[in-house]
């Protein structure tokens, strides 16, 4: 079964370092993961988001609209 996440955040409040440190531990605990990172207008305090999708096997990090767990 695949579990889907959805990270969102301000430019500036480490969403992506998050993410990235999510999937990091996703990885060493066996899974298989695949992140996206959407920065958008980050630098300017505008939105940055990130999803991880992570299982036994994944074949697409993005996440369809409402189908993050």
């Amino acid at each position: 079964m695949t579990k889907s996440i959805i990270l969102v955040g301000v430019g500036g409040q480490g969403t992506i370092l998050a993410s990235k440190l999510l999937t990091t531990g996703l990885m060493n605990a066996g899974y298989d993961v695949k992140m996206s990172e959407i920065h958008g207008m980050s630098q300017r305090g505008g939105s940055v988001s990130s999803q991880v999708r992570y299982g036994e096997k994944v074949y697409s990090p993005v996440i369809e609209i409402g189908g993050a767990d």
